[in-house]
């Protein structure tokens, strides 16, 4: 399960183990297809990485925070610490890689 998060629980919800967060908009092409992606990890995955997804129209302190310009980008944390930061559409395979690196 993919967990719609807000400025106000990102922190909270992203400081423990590996995490996916999603930066989206509705109005983002690429976001639209970058959505199904994850929600497939997050249902192969989801025992090892918590999946969050976070709409930058709504939320865009925590985008800003990061330094996040465009996206769709996702944000991978290890224990509470910025890993990687993938920018645009990926597929599950790159995801996949990615994220088995911290695990």
């Amino acid at each position: 399960m993919v967990e719609a998060i807000t400025d106000a629980n990102f922190e909270e919800k992203t400081s423990k183990g590996v995490t996916l967060t999603d930066f989206w908009a509705t109005w983002c092409g690429p976001c639209r297809m970058q959505s199904p992606v994850v929600e497939q990890l997050a249902d192969e995955m989801g025992d090892k990485v918590t999946f969050s997804k976070m709409d930058v129209d709504q939320n865009p302190q925590t985008a800003q925070n990061f330094g996040i310009m465009s996206i769709p980008t996702l944000l991978v944390k290890k224990d509470g610490a910025v890993v990687d930061a993938i920018v645009g559409y990926h597929s599950k395979e790159q995801l996949t890689k990615v994220l088995n690196q911290y695990l």
